[in-house]
This record gives C-alpha cells, structure tokens and sequence, in this order.
C-alpha cells in the first residue's frame, strides 16, 4: 500500500512539474524532444568526447580519493604507512613497537621516535608537522586501535615472539598495508594455531589468566 502511495506521489509531483515547465501544454515536450534528438545527432562527436571527459574525471575521481579508502583501516592522527616503513623500507617492527619480545604489550612508538628519522627526512612533509606539533605540545599522539582480544583473554607477546612466531602469523600482511583493518580475534584463530602447533591449550595456563 505504501508503495502505491509513494509512486502516486512521484507520479503527481511529476506531472505538476511537466505543467509547470511547459506552461500548461505538455505537448510542446514531443517537439522539444524531435529537437534534442536532432541536436545530440548533429554534435555526436562532441558529445562523445564530453562523455569520455566525464567518464575519465569520475574514474581519477574514484582511483585518488575513493579507492585508497576501500577495505582501509581507520584513518589515523597521522598518516603513517605501514607498507613504506615495514614493506618498503624494511623496518623491522620491533624498532617502533620495542617491547614486543619483552612484555606481555608490544609498545607504541613515542612521537620522539619517529623523529628520531624524520627530523632529517621529509622534516617539513605537512604530516610530520603533525608529529612535531604533538611533540612540541607534549600531546600523546592519539592512535586508533586497530587489533582487539576479548577483555577476558591475556594474549602475551613476550611469549610468541620468543617461540618464533612471525608478527605476520597473528597480524596478516602488515608490510602490503598502508593502514591496517580493526581486527577482533575470534577464539577458534587461537586454538586452530595452538592445535597445529601442539601447544597448550589449557584455559587458564595459556590465555585465560
């Protein structure tokens, strides 16, 4: 029933507009019409070029600013790379997060340290700026969290990295990634990895405590 409503409505709505535009004679559309078909006949070339415009602009459009955002993660304070500073340059993760093979918390690198490189390299870029502007302020650099485990699970770090396990194992393909997908590790992840790798899996001994 309010479908029929809806599509009365627009149908009214649009005869009234058709009224309107043409002064109370509808007819003059079919002339209006042989007239436009005529014109785009006679301009073809010129319309295909606009269109292919159109076409090439939507598509810059949507590669430069749309699809950088496509199964991204959130945006951050700052727009930090991890595909250039893992991937490309080949930093290894322990530099930024160094407490990673020693607490239970891998660390988040304090402004300082990525000042460490970038008072010497791209020092004026607009987003080390930022990381001058929260160094100066003394302002934590308010990151977002992108990886979650469920308040009752104590995943240690410490203990996976001593056993040799990649950061890619639990953290997926950080070095192709500029900005990391929020994750939620489910409870089955854990225990296929500790079935495979026959370790323990008892509730309170290995995450539980």
């Amino acid at each position: 029933m309010e479908i029929i409503l809806v599509s009365l409505t627009l149908l009214t709505l649009i005869i009234l507009v058709v009224l309107v535009g043409t002064k109370g004679k509808p007819l003059t559309l079919v002339s209006q019409f042989h007239s436009f078909s005529a014109q785009v006949k006679k301009n073809k070339i010129q319309l295909l070029v606009l269109s292919a415009l159109i076409i090439l602009v939507v598509l810059f459009a949507y590669v430069y600013y749309i699809m950088p955002h496509v199964n991204a993660g959130p945006v951050q304070p700052i727009a930090f790379s991890h595909r250039l500073h893992a991937g490309n340059k080949k930093i290894d993760c322990r530099f930024c997060h160094s407490y990673v093979d020693r607490s239970v918390h891998p660390g988040i690198p304090p402004v300082e340290k990525c000042l460490y490189c970038h008072n010497f390299i791209i020092p004026n870029h607009p987003e080390i700026r930022k990381e001058h502007n929260y160094f100066d302020t003394q302002t934590p650099t308010p990151w977002k969290k992108v990886f979650y485990v469920p308040e009752h699970v104590m995943f240690n770090h410490e203990r996976h990295i001593k056993k040799q396990f990649e950061c890619e194992a639990c953290h997926g393909d950080v070095e192709g990634t500029d900005r990391l997908k929020r994750h939620e590790f489910k409870m089955g992840f854990c225990v296929q990895c500790h079935r495979k790798e026959e370790a323990n899996l008892d509730c309170w001994l290995s995450c539980h405590n």
